[in-house]
């Protein structure tokens, strides 16, 4: 039987596309231009972009701003950073860095202008007028219509949104890893907070069990003042395509590489992937010591929880539950 999956991420596209529209693309761009005196446009324009370049947008009835970056918009709204970055193509980890336009990440994201950035800004906008004026011409042997200029940002911007999505994906993956450890161990937590929890175990000693940035949860014991024993390093894959699942594990097999120089001899790897070849995953990431799936974790039955559930226990030190 055919089955089509819910287009959940789609919708969740449409929603975020209806805010952007507003903060950061033509739309936003026209509502700010109203706001500002058109000389002051016009003349910034001219002086920082090539007359043949504003002689081009002008033959197909466009104004230059809808291409050119000037002092006067971006001070008006600093958001439309973001509107110039997604037409030229660039992504926000590759647009950012320190030697292209690292200074005015805040800017797009925050709508606000730093005392340095404010200083930055001629020499911001003279940088994206040459980018803008080399796009221009690879385009201008066609028409160039705001249609077209719009559909350019979109491409930029379909990649961003799916990223952010998978980011979301994957930590709604490492929250319900961590949930289920919490069901697990949750009579002997002393401390708790949501990313981390401080257990007391059957010797006495104090447990952390932590979100961490690589890998995903940590587990130690303390054994002095900033003296630990690493106890499981776990690697959580939140991704549900099929197709992707070799990148994951190759991924996981990175991060406990890393685990294991720390001294991790326990690596854990979850997948949201019921069907992964065990084989396979065993071959492509051999520092994983157990490969577990997040539906049989969440379930809370079945070999694979029980089994979980039994190292979480024993490698803690903390009290078995009576039969």
């Amino acid at each position: 039987m055919i089955r089509i999956p819910e287009p959940e991420l789609q919708v969740s596209f449409a929603l975020a596309l209806t805010d952007i529209r507003s903060s950061m693309l033509q739309d936003a761009l026209k509502a700010t231009i109203k706001t500002l005196d058109i000389p002051t446009i016009d003349r910034q324009l001219a002086d920082y972009v090539p007359a043949h370049s504003l002689a081009v947008m002008a033959g197909q009835g466009l104004r230059g701003e809808l291409m050119f970056a000037t002092p006067c918009v971006i001070e008006a709204n600093p958001h439309l950073v973001g509107y110039y970055r997604l037409l030229y193509g660039f992504s926000q980890k590759e647009f950012h860095k320190t030697s292209i336009g690292g200074q005015f990440r805040s800017a797009e994201l925050s709508g606000v202008l730093s005392r340095k950035s404010q200083l930055l800004l001629p020499e911001f906008c003279r940088a994206m007028a040459e980018a803008g004026t080399f796009l221009l011409a690879g385009i201008s042997s066609g028409d160039v219509s705001a249609a077209l200029l719009d559909d350019l940002s979109l491409l930029t911007l379909g990649p961003q949104l799916r990223g952010g999505a998978n980011v979301r994906v994957g930590e709604a993956a490492i929250i319900a890893v961590f949930g289920v450890i919490k069901s697990i161990v949750e009579a002997h937590i002393v401390v708790e907070s949501p990313r981390r929890m401080e257990l007391r175990n059957a010797a006495g000693s104090v447990v952390l069990i932590e979100f961490s940035a690589d890998p995903d949860i940590i587990i130690r014991e303390e054994m002095g003042l900033d003296d630990y024993r690493l106890i499981v390093a776990i690697e959580v894959k939140g991704g549900r395509d099929f197709s992707n699942i070799h990148n994951r594990i190759g991924e996981a097999e990175k991060s406990h590489q890393k685990a294991r120089a720390a001294g991790y001899t326990e690596c854990w790897t979850v997948v949201n992937v019921d069907a992964i070849d065990r084989i396979m995953a065993a071959r492509e990431s051999p520092s994983t010591n157990r490969f577990y799936r997040i539906s049989d974790l969440t379930a809370a039955d079945g070999a694979e929880f029980i089994d979980f559930r039994n190292r979480i226990v024993s490698l803690t030190g903390i009290p078995r539950s009576k039969p």
